[in-house]
């Protein structure tokens, strides 16, 4: 059986590099800053996972995942979620039809959004929970259920969330089963006065220059076969495995993280952790995940899975004091 050396893997990588390279600057023909955003989003696309884009409005969340998919050539839709949304104006539905040259009526399948590479699920906890439930088998099993029928989505498949963290009437706050199969959440802060500057001249003169699709959908899975293969020593593994296993109060009753969380992350944010790790060194040209690989993904990927206790609230004790707490409390490879 044929493997891949990892000279081999080093030459693909290298190939590669320009590809993302490109990209990257298509999107930057639109999207002022934001580098650890885009570099988040493209870590959520090399590594498969899907994305919850968490701003205030008027950042350009949306902007960004539609520049993303005109960047790439995937196809693209949007969903404007909203209170009387229906799972299936996401899934699609059966409708009957008739043959005019027989008479028969038969139902035909008509299919939703959800076919699509690129789902933009916009303002994602706007519907209740019914509607936000319908996505949870796409995020999973990469397919829908309609009638019965298990249908399989396109490959690569993506959900890009959005949602608003300030405004909270007319919300249903995501359960966590579903924030759960984000790999990341992505926050969205305001622009430093030099690239909101940019934007104001970028957005007021004449027409902006368009981004041209330059990756297609195997180009986009030989990537992600590539990241697969990016090494990960044992010690990382277990340090994962440590970081994950701390948040969870049974594991740490008697520290300031066994008051502080209610609920930890489960084994998927320890997978999450690596995957999203081998994509952050991948896009780095590097072969083999470090620590700093480790440390700068603890946020995007915890943040959504660990539940604050009372306890903390009160204090006014936030996720990212929580992620402090962590690094300190769980010894890194390496060291005493």
């Amino acid at each position: 059986m044929h493997t891949t050396t990892p000279e081999r893997t080093e030459q693909m990588i290298e190939q590669q590099q320009q590809a993302l390279a490109t990209l990257r600057a298509e999107i930057g023909k639109v999207i002022v800053g934001q580098q650890e955003v885009v570099e988040q989003m493209l870590i959520c696309l090399l590594a498969k996972g899907h994305a919850l884009l968490e701003g205030v409005p008027g950042l350009g969340k949306t902007l960004l995942v539609k520049t993303l998919a005109d960047a790439s050539s995937l196809a693209f839709k949007r969903v404007q979620f909203t209170p009387d949304l229906m799972p299936g104006d996401i899934l699609g539905s059966e409708i009957l039809e008739e043959d005019h040259s027989t008479g028969k009526r038969f139902f035909k399948f008509q299919a939703g959004p959800i076919f699509t590479n690129i789902l933009l699920a916009d303002e994602i906890n706007r519907t209740p929970p019914k509607t936000q439930a319908a996505l949870l088998e796409s995020m999973q099993e990469y397919s829908v259920t309609v009638g019965g029928e298990t249908m399989a989505l396109p490959d690569p498949y993506f959900v890009l969330a959005t949602q608003n963290p300030i405004e909270q009437a007319g919300t249903y706050p995501l359960p966590e089963a579903q924030l759960d199969r984000f790999l990341l959440n992505i926050h969205i802060d305001y622009p430093d006065e030099q690239d909101e500057v940019e934007i104001l001249r970028a957005t007021t003169g004449g027409a902006r220059e368009k981004p041209q699709p330059c990756m297609d959908a195997a180009q986009l899975q030989a990537l992600q076969k590539l990241v697969r293969e990016v090494s990960v020593s044992d010690a990382l593994y277990q340090y994962v495995a440590q970081l994950v296993r701390a948040t969870r109060a049974t594991d740490t009753p008697d520290s300031a993280l066994g008051q502080w969380i209610k609920w930890g992350a489960g084994p998927r944010a320890g997978q999450a952790l690596i995957l999203a790790a081998k994509a952050r060194a991948f896009l780095q040209q590097r072969l083999a995940v470090t620590r700093e690989d480790i440390r700068a993904l603890l946020l995007p990927v915890l943040r959504h899975r660990i539940l604050l206790s009372f306890h903390a609230q009160a204090d006014g004790v936030s996720v990212e004091q929580v992620i402090q707490e962590l690094v300190q409390t769980v010894a890194e490879p390496g060291t005493d």
